[in-house]
């Protein structure tokens, strides 16, 4: 939990999280204050690593400062400010509970900080940090093995700082590594998570994509990428084929008559993502419209594109949900990893580009709609 007026960017679990202070990387405001409660599970231990620490220096911290306790065994950690910075970017701690609290007072300068948090059950975590230059433990060390894992914390998604790349690609090495697993869908933003990857040979140009709510940036060479493995690709290069539709089917499709008196069907069949000239549209006006994909037989999907009409139109799907049914007759809704309640995906912007959307967890199903 967080409580103040100095909070900001905050997505806290019980497992990892993201913290930060109020505008960052912007100047933190004057005369504020934030409290954050961590908690992690009983018999586990708290890992917190600093992406930034950059408060205006005074003496003993005075002016701002951050300073993390143990309330539980009166331990302390800080104050710190940028005159009295930590020793080390991650701080392993005893306990299971910690108390972060921030505050200002009158300043001229300073980003503020940014602070990532794991149990001990996951000890390879990186910190969620804006930059992988400023901050090199968010980097693969180059002189490691080319393949390697680290954990992700929650909350890397709306953190500061570019991406270059997408799944298809790989990503240029100078991107957020968190970050940019949150795009290749290999985690999901809400929970964090371990992320597999590998270094490779560079590429001259990184396209942009949009890809679980974030959008990658057009990039020059770069003599290095990274690539997300997904686990089961390690086991089975197949995993990520894309899978046969047997039969499409929908609430409705459109009729139309153009100005000329020529007739277009906009049937659910034209859904199918490689289809030229127009494609499906259910009927102008209906309500809650819907399009169902038959797979033939069960299978494991984990993730979704959709791409607007290219013919004429501008036309494209802004946002929607996903159900699932094993029969067709008995159907569920995707809730993703929160489990709370019914996800919403975003979908395009434009008629032209496809947009990847990642079923963390994936689901078995033969009929999605």
């Amino acid at each position: 939990v967080s409580a103040g007026n100095g909070c900001g960017h905050t997505l806290l679990t019980p497992h990892s999280g993201t913290l930060s202070s109020k505008n960052y990387p912007g100047t933190y405001p004057n005369h504020t204050m934030c409290c954050w409660q961590l908690q992690a599970p009983p018999g586990t231990s708290l890992l917190l690593a600093f992406g930034d620490v950059d408060l205006e220096p005074s003496e003993h911290c005075a002016h701002s400062s951050l300073l993390l306790a143990d309330p539980h065994t009166g331990t302390a950690y800080g104050p710190y400010c940028r005159n009295s910075v930590p020793s080390a970017p991650l701080l392993v701690t005893n306990s299971s509970t910690v108390t972060v609290l921030f505050n200002s007072t009158s300043h001229r300068s300073g980003r503020g900080f940014l602070l990532s948090y794991a149990t001990s059950q996951h000890p390879g975590m990186r910190a969620a940090s804006p930059g992988m230059q400023r901050h090199p433990w968010d980097v693969p060390d180059p002189s490691l093995t080319m393949c390697f894992s680290v954990y992700c914390p929650a909350g890397c998604k709306d953190i500061h700082g570019d991406i270059w790349g997408n799944p298809s690609q790989g990503y240029r090495d100078t991107s957020v590594l968190c970050k940019a697993a949150v795009h290749a869908g290999v985690i999901a933003d809400e929970l964090g998570g371990q992320v597999t990857l590998s270094r490779e040979k560079g590429i001259t140009l990184y396209e942009s994509a949009f890809a679980n709510g974030l959008r990658s940036k057009r990039g020059s060479l770069s003599e290095k990428r990274l690539i997300f493995h997904k686990v089961c690709c390690l086991l089975s290069p197949a995993c990520d084929d894309v899978l046969e539709v047997v039969a499409f089917n929908a609430s409705s499709w459109w009729h139309e008559v153009d100005v000329l008196g020529q007739d277009r069907a906009w049937v659910a069949e034209r859904a199918a993502l490689s289809t030229t000239g127009h494609s499906w549209a259910a009927e102008p006006g209906a309500k809650a419209a819907w399009l169902e994909l038959d797979l033939g037989t069960r299978r494991n999907v984990t993730g979704i594109i959709t791409k607007g009409s290219s013919e004429q139109h501008n036309y494209y799907v802004t946002s929607y949900h996903i159900s699932s049914s094993r029969d067709g007759k008995n159907w569920r809704p995707y809730r993703g990893s929160s489990g709370q309640e019914d996800k919403v995906f975003e979908g395009n912007a434009d008629s032209q580009g496809e947009v990847s959307n990642a079923f963390i967890p994936p689901m078995v199903a033969r009929y999605i709609r």
